[in-house]
């Protein structure tokens, strides 16, 4: 009998077994108390010419006589099976028939192992069969000319197509001219790379499936050589669902910078003061535009704070758990504008290190607020008219089209009618956006809502520097009343903000706050002209030409230098843009001062 040894165990596997005339094949039997126990154990031949019951009084086979056996191993020396001879009369030494008995052996033992090592290349084929069947990533196996030979069901998922119908087809009939190229470069640039490291990773490519849809995918690619026939595998997937969830995580990250931001302009304006008329009226109709998806334009001048009523239109609709999105139109250079509105691809332009998501991708869902509107270009102007009317654009640097849903609120403080006649508006955008017109009344027009704002802002700056001040005076709250206010609410809030830096003891100081040429100057006369009334107030013409002196005073006292730290607009408290707007509305000719 031939058999094969199980390793770890007490039997063996008979490959065949003669007995006379018969031949059984494939059974095993329990070799423990056995002379064939002993020569596994030794791995030596052993022959019992007779009486091996005598030996072995457990051996099952009573009518056992004599016994010839020869361990089979493999090239390193391990026992594989055995070959043996029983017999049921004895079996006398015969060195002729031993010799034969060893050469037989040694070829029985070579034909196990080859037998053993065929049975571990199927069972490793077989896992590797079912590992590439089961695999979720495309595989392909190529030929020198790039053409698939092979590929799995994940491929055959991905590209929409049966195994048999792209089999002996060019890989390239799924990338584009560009990409083809790419692909056939890596392609030659991994032969050149040292044997069994001839590897490549493959980036920024896209292929087209047989239904036309069009994905991006990554892939690694390498090269072996059978026979001298070279061959080539690419394990592909595609990315499209991973940049998906990549760009929601972008979106999230900078929502969540952005409204940690934003946290720190509502602790300043949480909502709107005041109990004026023009206040009351206004507040009506945000009550009535809210709720809608209108697109709203709020008119007023600076400072007049559009903001606060661009957050309370967003607060009272049906977006507010969505975000609000603010864009200064006038503090982002025009070249970056379109960037930070609709985002950009990494490699756009110079400069554009990684992927930005823009302003209305963050906005989708909710509300964009577009302030300083007027400051807009006109090929800017264009794109966002699109976006209003189809709800679409396209990043810079990339051709594929994305959808929003964002209602959008414009501010400015610049007639747009005016922009319209010398052509640096467009029309057609002022009639999309001038849905609902909301203007904010200059805090000159809104009475004793000054003293409610006034309080307001001292209680909040005093909380925040950790002091307790005493309510307003009546000559505090008189010289509040008479002053005209050109910066509106913003210049307010910087007032009572120096008031209370400079306070003494508890009480608010105004004398260092509002500018010290204000009474005297220009006011005086005009009050004289009312004795009768403690809070006179200038009418629009006189509020016009206080507003351009005092911007001419401060820019001769800056030497006419706008911006900078020691320039006209830190003097006033305004932003640099937005004192530019009025001098050119003032039509005040700097060049002259």
């Amino acid at each position: 009998m031939v058999t094969e040894y199980l390793a770890g165990s007490q039997e063996f596997h008979v490959l065949a077994f003669k007995n006379d005339e018969e031949i059984q094949y494939d059974f095993t039997f329990n070799i423990e108390n056995t002379p064939c126990q002993t020569v596994v154990d030794n791995k030596k031949f052993m022959h019992i010419p007779g009486r091996v019951l005598d030996l072995y009084p457990n051996e099952p086979d009573s009518t056992l006589q004599s016994y010839m056996g020869v361990p089979l191993l493999n090239a390193r020396k391990e026992i594989i099976g055995h070959l043996a001879v029983v017999d049921t009369k004895p079996m006398p030494e015969d060195p002729r028939a031993e010799a034969l008995f060893r050469i037989f052996a040694d070829r029985a033992g070579v034909e196990v192992e080859r037998r053993q090592q065929e049975s571990e290349v199927r069972e490793r084929e077989s896992r590797y069969f079912m590992i590439l069947e089961s695999a979720m990533d495309a595989m392909m196996e190529l030929d020198s000319d790039l053409n698939i030979t092979q590929l799995n069901p994940a491929a055959e998922a991905l590209f929409n197509v049966y195994k048999e119908d792209i089999r002996h087809k060019s890989f390239c009939t799924f990338l584009d001219v560009d990409h083809t190229e790419r692909f056939k470069q890596h392609c030659k640039e991994v032969l050149d790379l040292p044997e069994m490291k001839q590897n490549a990773w493959l980036t920024g490519f896209f292929a087209q499936k047989t239904d036309g849809e069009i994905f991006p995918f990554e892939a690694a690619l390498s090269s072996f050589e059978i026979r001298n026939q070279r061959w080539y595998t690419l394990v592909l997937r595609d990315i499209n669902q991973r940049l998906q969830f990549e760009n929601r995580i972008e979106t999230l990250q900078n929502e969540t910078q952005y409204l940690r931001e934003e946290l720190k302009t509502l602790q300043q304006f949480r909502s709107i003061i005041g109990n004026s008329k023009p206040i009351r009226e206004l507040t009506a109709d945000i009550r009535q535009v809210a709720p809608t998806d209108a697109t709203v334009l709020i008119l007023g001048e600076t400072g007049t704070g559009k903001e606060v009523i661009a957050r309370t239109v967003h607060q009272e609709s049906t977006r507010a758990e969505k975000p609000l999105i603010c864009v200064n139109c006038a503090a982002i250079p025009s070249a970056l504008m379109e960037s930070e509105f609709f985002g950009h691809e990494k490699g756009a332009f110079t400069g554009a290190s990684e992927k930005r998501v823009g302003r209305f991708a963050m906005a989708d869902g909710g509300t964009i607020f577009l302030d300083e509107l007027g400051e807009l270009s006109l090929d800017l102007q264009a794109k966002l008219l699109r976006v209003l009317q189809e709800g679409e654009f396209e990043p810079v640097g990339s051709s594929k089209t994305t959808k929003v849903n964002v209602r959008v609120v414009a501010a400015t403080n610049q007639s747009l009618e005016e922009q319209i006649k010398d052509g640096s508006f467009r029309e057609d955008l002022f009639y999309r956006l001038n849905v609902f017109p909301l203007n904010v009344p200059p805090l000159r027009d809104r009475g004793e809502d000054v003293i409610h704002l006034a309080e307001y802002f001292m209680n909040q700056y005093a909380s925040t520097a950790g002091r307790k001040l005493d309510p307003l005076t009546d000559t505090c709250k008189k010289r509040l009343l008479n002053y005209p206010w050109p910066g509106n609410v913003r210049e307010l809030q910087n007032i009572i903000e120096r008031g209370v830096i400079t306070a003494q003891g508890n009480k608010l100081n105004l004398d260092r706050a509002i500018p010290t040429d204000f009474d005297e100057e220009l006011v005086s006369g005009i009050l004289e002209s009312d004795a009768s009334s403690e809070t006179r107030i200038l009418t629009h013409e006189e509020f016009i030409e206080f507003e351009r002196q005092n911007i001419i005073r401060a820019l001769k006292a800056t030497e006419g230098h706008v911006s900078g730290e020691n320039g006209a607009a830190a003097l006033m408290g305004l932003k640099p843009s937005t004192l530019s707007s009025r001098i050119k509305a003032l039509k005040i000719d700097r060049s002259a001062l």
